[in-house]
């Protein structure tokens, strides 16, 4: 019997998408750089069960699984590869406890990570890690990544948050890591190294995350404009120097505020080099904030505590990408650094993007020492040019020479997988292969991603 007839008759009738039109929708996530294969076929799996009994049927066939939730992902992690099966988990959406008493909640990985953070809200909780995309990413995603966001800078990355998980293996298995309680120092910490994994260790089926008390009081936004990068920059490391932990604190530089207005038309000062926009739990907090950004000769500093406002500001940050996928096409970068360097990584992107002719638009989740640069191109072919992927060589060996790292929060994925033994070494690399062929002895789960 064909393979997948033979799936196909192990699954309920519907769940297994082998059209070829449809099944080009799944083929690829964000990084549109990332040359997409051609699947055998897509999987809409509904249940932990279906997950299983498909890892078993390609664990016996030998056949390559590529996970997916929403296609968000700007690594290429969900990139299928030829011959593979893609395992779409967008489906599997239900939220199947909210705990108000011991402040946790258990889903499934396709709930979508504003859903989420409602479902907490009905009961006075929260749910912190806000990527820019959290109104279409998949909490399963965002898990796969360890995402970040916005609000991490007070309250932390996905991995964080997670109590436990229910995770599908290579062959098939299932197995549960961690649980309801607030710590547990059982066994190895299997949890934290399936948060973070991109799909190469084990696929996510389920997952109990922590919540906390949602603060009494809308936070205070400040906002300040600034006449350099570098003065931004000086701006949030001042901030980082007087112990203020901000519960958010995001910059934006001119390209990016002009390709934002450009586009919705919202009024911003286009002429300003930079933006930086953070928020505080009280007056004194907020003060303290809008006083360094003086010190640090801002243009501009203006204080809010109106709800709509801050919305209103924060839903312009998360336009910055698809406002810069309107000027061509993008690789969008993702280094960090210790945010004492923070001024120096803004004026070293400043710098490559000169040297090799490039155009860069640079946001940066500034409070966690978070850059995202992106290099816009034009392109016939997709491909990216020479200058654009020496621009970028540049940019991590420079993060890395401060300290840094090739990614906070998006994942190695297909595009940094070049660079990962520059981070972490030959003897770390070792262990990390070692890891990956115990639990993945074919080697089947996400082949050619993260490791």
């Amino acid at each position: 019997m064909d393979p997948i007839q033979e799936l196909a008759g192990l699954l309920t009738a519907g769940r297994l998408i082998t059209d070829p039109d449809i099944v080009d929708g799944y083929r690829r996530d964000e990084a549109h750089t990332v040359v997409a294969g051609q699947p055998l076929a897509v999987l809409l799996a509904t249940s932990t069960e279906e997950v299983s009994t498909a890892m078993r049927w390609a664990h016996a066939h030998g056949v390559p699984v590529v996970p997916r939730g929403a296609g968000t992902g700007l690594a290429g992690g969900a990139t299928a590869i030829d011959g593979c099966l893609v395992l779409c988990l967008s489906r599997m959406t239900a939220i199947r406890e909210v705990n108000a008493e011991d402040q946790y909640i258990v889903v499934e990985p396709g709930v979508i990570t504003a859903d989420l953070d409602r479902a907490a809200r009905a009961v006075n909780l929260m749910y912190g890690p806000d990527p820019s995309s959290w109104e279409t990413s998949t909490i399963g995603g965002n898990l796969a990544t360890n995402a970040g966001g916005l609000r991490c800078v007070k309250h932390g990355v996905t991995r964080d948050w997670v109590l436990g998980l229910e995770v599908v293996l290579a062959d098939g298995r299932v197995i549960h890591t961690g649980g309801h309680t607030v710590k547990s120092v059982t066994g190895y910490d299997l949890t934290s190294l399936f948060v973070g994994s991109e799909g190469t260790l084990g696929i996510i089926a389920g997952a109990t995350l922590r919540l906390r008390p949602r603060p009494a009081q809308e936070p205070i936004t400040i906002v300040g404009s600034f006449p350099s990068l570098r003065s931004a920059g000086e701006a949030v490391a001042g901030v980082v120097r007087s112990g203020i932990t901000p519960g958010l604190m995001e910059l934006m530089d001119r390209a990016t505020l002009r390709s934002i207005d450009d586009w919705k038309h919202v009024g911003l000062d286009t002429d300003t080099a930079a933006m930086l926009l953070a928020q505080a739990d009280d007056e004194q907090a907020a003060a303290l904030i809008g006083n360094v950004f003086e010190e640090a000769s801002a243009d501009f500093v203006a204080t809010s505590t109106d709800a709509l406002e801050a919305a209103q500001l924060l839903e312009i940050r998360r336009l910055a990408y698809p406002a810069a996928e309107r000027l061509g096409r993008c690789l969008v970068e993702d280094v960090g650094v210790p945010r004492s360097r923070i001024p120096d990584m803004i004026e070293r992107i400043e710098q490559i993007a000169a040297e090799h002719e490039v155009t860069v638009l640079t946001v940066a989740h500034a409070g966690d020492g978070n850059l995202h640069p992106t290099f816009v191109f034009e392109s016939s072919t997709g491909e990216v040019p020479h200058n654009v992927w020496a621009a970028a060589d540049a940019v991590f060996r420079s993060a890395l020479s401060m300290g840094g790292t090739l990614t906070g929060e998006h994942g190695v994925g297909a595009l940094k997988r070049r660079w990962l033994e520059l981070e972490i070494g030959a003897e770390a690399m070792s262990v990390h292969q070692a890891i990956k062929k115990a639990l993945d002895p074919t080697g089947i789960l996400n082949p050619a991603k993260a490791i």
